[in-house]
């Protein structure tokens, strides 16, 4: 079987899939967290809540008793995903894919985006101030868009710099 490289398959990323992709992240309010578990190296995947920094970079606050805690202070790579299925075939929907290394944030700015994170996430006011839970930013490292069958893309760190501008400038969803 002769089968073509990756790279010949995907779309070149243009102004109409850059517009695409900043609607699938641009409101995402989840995504799901792709983590490494340290000792196994398995995967292990959680669905997180998602806010967004000042640039754009997504957001997470999670407590220390979680699995993907202790995975990303041991490894900081992880991957998100958003994106939301409609009716129909779930794979015909857009969904982004984003490798990340994940960073915890440091105290000191922590009553900012807790202000920010708690108006993207209301419910989090509930939980946002106990002591076992830390902020984390995930920072964009490459991504796989697919905006349905026969649309795919690979957005490098460029691009990605430039989707996160354009989710900044639309504002809040």
């Amino acid at each position: 079987m002769n089968l073509r490289p990756r790279e010949d398959l995907l779309n070149p990323v243009d102004e109409a899939a850059m517009a695409h992709a900043a609607e699938v992240l641009g409101p995402a309010r989840h995504g799901y967290l792709a983590v490494l578990q340290p000792g196994s190296g398995w995967p292990g995947l959680s669905r997180v809540a998602l806010g967004r920094d000042a640039e754009g970079v997504p957001l997470i606050l999670i407590s220390q008793l979680s699995a993907h805690f202790g995975a990303l202070a041991a490894d900081a790579r992880c991957c998100l995903l958003v994106g939301e299925p409609g009716s129909g075939d779930p794979l015909a929907h857009a969904r982004l894919s984003i490798d990340c290394l994940a960073e915890r944030v440091d105290e000191a700015v922590r009553p900012a985006l807790r202000e920010r994170f708690v108006a993207w996430q209301p419910k989090a006011a509930l939980y946002v101030d106990f002591a076992d839970f830390s902020f984390w930013r995930l920072r964009p490292q490459q991504a796989s868009f697919n905006a349905g069958f026969g649309k795919a893309y690979a957005l490098d760190a460029a691009l990605l710099a430039r989707l996160l501008e354009r989710v900044v400038q639309a504002g809040p969803n």
